[in-house]
């Protein structure tokens, strides 16, 4: 139940918990649906209004010394009162709370309340209180602690939320239980080394010995201690252990853990997973500044990964299954990290658990981002307890490969105007260089902590620079053309995006502008960048014209976003070893939105997925600029050395795809290297650059290509394929075959159905060649394809005046 002003409710509303208010009302009928049209400002009434939970119970007294109330996640200031008595008051969305309520329990009917004081009042009150310290967007985010993109971000919607927002439960013990376990696991040699720090907790009659007993791997091992220890180390050793190994490197080898206590007649248990591994970071200085370097297990990995944000703006509504889905994108995308970004969450068991499973390491933000904080009371305190219960928590996986103290904060501070507000105020370094380290090396010293991204690992060198440590790479979108990538010579790239907008379908089921326009009301609504459609269109450069219709404006910034990444990463790559990664923002969306998102909020692969796809593939092809002329650049991020023989030839765009020149040579590359061969200058030099480009093909099928002018300057033909459809028993297929050079072929059979999904995209076709997308999950395949469900950059390239040069 609400209190304040809405005359909305005037009944109580059934709650579902975990839960959230927004999505209580939504499923009562009482509100529509958050994400549809300029639903957003309308509501924005319940963050503004505090809530109360109430629920009734029965309980029979039990043979047990102790009953709690535990409660795993309340969002975010609460009252929490049994039976008319005050447990307490909470105001930390980031950890658990757990009320003794013993004495207070009565037999039969109990009453629990919960009530919710406002999460915008409360953020506007505790900024009143304590001082304004800086921030991003409009609500003082930082001075709670809740997930900062909450309260609406450049990509995702103003929502702040209220509710219980995880599992609430009364537990009954006597004598002793297990109140943590840290199981770390590590490597000596070729053993595994299982060191489980084990906490309990006492009831007040609890008297003799308890006996703890670990077991892995078919070991098991016993330790006694005295009533009223409070932790206990236990060292199981396995022979001859399989290590885990992140994907691309080796098997996810992964290992039950059992841990019991047991004392008189009482006995508590705990059950988990863990894996056995070495992971390190070297920032040692070299000759070229400082690298950023992951290890596993001893071995460099390569990082190919995307920045994570909370899978949904309504996070209670993610389980497993939708977990994996978008987990699963990551891996088809062949990437090999996702970085829990510092404005969300420390997220469910469940994403943690799949990232174990399917061999993707985790980079986990403590949730810090783009903000100066406070470090007084009683912040420091919430902060000192969240991080120690969230690394007790994630300290068993073995994907873990990083914890950073925050997002962009120290670069902020350098950088961003806000030492003069801050007046000399402490704004968070305490956290990054002194508390949080602390933590993370008394709780989980097996794993690296870095103090922030972008962070130079040195406190006299600027925190984002190319030559130390991790970057973020943002004047690319903001201000300067994505060609700038290639001016930069990152160490690692932990953050940089381009924008585009989600899949028509996702689009138009909640922006309903007649007629569309990207300035629409309701499109600006899902626009959340500062001058995003102004940058939309300066980004084209002279790399795509101009949009005429609304179906052009959705393909041309669709394709430049996923051209500007793709740019960036094969830069990146064939710069190896000196850049060894890069995180591209973003993985996915929390509704549906213009983003940065190579997946969309309905799920949907957009082109730069696919762009993505290629990439990040094990082994990458790529023609880049140097400075004695392009070179073929190849990396091979794999245990095999990469032999194939390549045909490079120069070729016309227009019919038929006549070929000028070709040469043939052998390309060597050795497991885990890289190399760079030069363009035969027969193939490097164009007659005419307008009309020519060059195709590098390996007999293994990994393909490159090259053009000597941007699109706008290049000659492409009209009619430049066909399109043939077959009907299939999942759905359809179409098959396009070149009669001249057709670039960045996409098929969007969403157009025609949202619920279908194409497997391939952005196929690029020399006249002669063929490519079948195979498209699934639709019942009834249509008659025929045209645009704008079939698109190629000819359709948006081609005139009048260069027609003729097809014949």
């Amino acid at each position: 139940m609400p209190d304040g002003n809405s005359a909305l409710l005037v009944a109580p509303v059934v709650a579902t918990v975990p839960g959230e208010v927004h999505t209580d009302l939504l499923a009562a009928g009482v509100i529509p649906d958050p994400f549809d049209g300029d639903n957003e400002s309308k509501l924005a009434w319940i963050g503004k209004t505090s809530w109360s939970y109430r629920t009734v119970f029965d309980w029979a007294p039990d043979e047990h010394a102790v009953q709690e109330l535990v409660a795993d996640g309340l969002d975010t200031a609460a009252r929490v009162t049994l039976n008319g008595t005050q447990l307490g008051e909470t105001c930390n969305q980031h950890r658990s709370y757990r009320f003794l309520v013993s004495g207070l329990l009565v037999a039969g009917r109990n009453e629990l309340v919960v009530e919710f004081a406002s999460p915008v009042g409360t953020a506007n009150r505790l900024r009143d209180e304590s001082g304004l310290w800086p921030h991003t967007n409009h609500h003082p985010y930082n001075a709670i602690r809740k997930m900062a993109s909450n309260f609406g971000w450049d990509w995702g919607p103003d929502v702040a939320t209220a509710g219980i927002w995880r599992p609430i439960r009364i537990e009954s013990w006597t004598g002793v239980r297990i109140a943590s376990v840290r199981p770390l696991a590590g490597l000596d040699r070729d053993r595994g080394v299982l060191d489980s720090r084990v906490s309990l907790a006492w009831s007040g009659d609890a008297t003799g010995d308890a006996t703890i007993t670990v077991e892995v791997g078919g070991t098991s091992t016993q330790m006694t201690v005295a009533a009223g220890t409070e932790e206990v180390g236990v060292t199981s050793t396995i022979d001859a252990v399989e290590r885990w190994w992140p994907r691309g490197y080796g098997d996810q080898a992964l290992y039950d853990v059992s841990i019991s206590v047991t004392a008189g007649d009482h006995n508590d248990d705990w059950q988990g997973r863990v894996g056995f591994r070495t992971v390190t970071m070297d920032v040692t200085p070299d000759k070229y500044g400082g690298p950023f370097v992951l290890s596993v297990n001893d071995k460099p990995v390569y990082v190919r990964g995307a920045n994570w944000i909370p899978d949904d703006a309504f996070v209670t509504r993610l389980d497993r299954a939708t977990y994996e889905r978008s987990i699963r994108d990551a891996v088809d995308a062949n990437m090999n990290l996702l970085r829990v970004w510092g404005g969300g969450l420390y997220e469910s068991d469940d994403f943690y658990d799949i990232c174990d499973e399917l061999g993707v390491l985790v980079w986990q933000d403590f949730l810090f981002a783009c903000a100066a904080y406070s470090e007084d009371e009683p912040l420091w305190s919430e902060v000192e307890a969240e991080a120690r219960e969230a690394v007790t928590r994630l300290s068993s996986h073995a994907s873990l490969a990083l914890w950073n103290g925050n997002n962009e904060n120290i670069w902020g501070y350098v950088e961003w105007g806000w030492r003069e507000p801050l007046a000399g105020r402490a704004w968070g370094e305490g956290y990054y260089l002194d508390l949080l380290p602390r933590i993370v090396a008394e709780l989980d010293p097996r794993t690296p902590y870095s103090a922030g991204s972008p962070f130079s690992y040195d406190r006299y060198i600027h925190p984002n620079d190319e030559r130390n440590g991790t970057m973020h790479i943002w004047d690319v979108w903001n201000q300067v053309d994505y060609s700038t990538y290639r001016k930069y010579q990152p160490r690692f790239v932990s953050e940089f995006g381009f924008q585009g907008p989600p899949a028509w379908s996702t689009l138009t089921s909640v922006v309903h502008d007649e007629p569309l326009d990207p300035y629409g009301d309701q499109m600006l609504v899902h626009q959340k960048a500062f001058e995003g459609n102004l940058k939309l269109e300066r980004g084209l450069g002279d790399h795509l014209p101009k949009w005429k219709t609304m179906d052009d404006w959705h393909w041309t910034t669709q394709l430049n976003q996923a051209r500007a990444i793709a740019y960036g990463i094969e830069h990146f790559r064939s710069l190896y070893p000196l850049n060894t990664g890069a995180i591209v923002w973003q993985l996915n969306d929390n509704w549906p939105v213009v983003s940065w998102a190579a997946v969309d909020g309905h799920g949907i692969r957009k082109p730069l997925w696919h762009a993505l796809q290629r990439v990040y593939a094990d082994r990458l092809l790529t023609v880049q600029p140097r400075e004695g002329g392009p070179v073929v650049a190849a990396h091979n991020d794999t245990d095999v050395a990469w032999s194939t023989e390549l045909t490079v030839t120069r070729r016309s765009t227009t019919k038929g795809g006549e070929v000028f020149a070709s040469e043939t040579f052998a390309l060597e590359v050795p497991a885990r290297g890289a190399v760079l061969n030069s363009l035969p200058e027969s193939v490097a030099t164009p007659a005419d650059p307008t009309t020519e480009y060059v195709e590098v093909r390996g007999t293994d099928g990994n393909t490159a290509y090259w053009y000597f002018v941007e699109d706008t300057s290049l000659h492409l033909e009209a009619d430049a394929y066909t399109a043939d459809l077959t009907p299939t028993t999942t759905g359809y297929d179409v098959t396009v075959t070149a009669t001249a050079l057709t670039k960045d072929l996409a098929l969007f059979p969403d157009r025609l159905d949202p619920s279908a999904r194409v497997d391939t995209c952005l196929i690029t076709l020399p006249a002669g060649n063929s490519h079948t997308f195979h498209v699934t999950g639709t019942p009834t395949p249509p008659t025929q394809i045209t645009k704008p469900v079939l698109r190629s950059a000819n359709d948006l390239l081609t005139n009048p005046g260069v027609r003729h040069l097809g014949g």
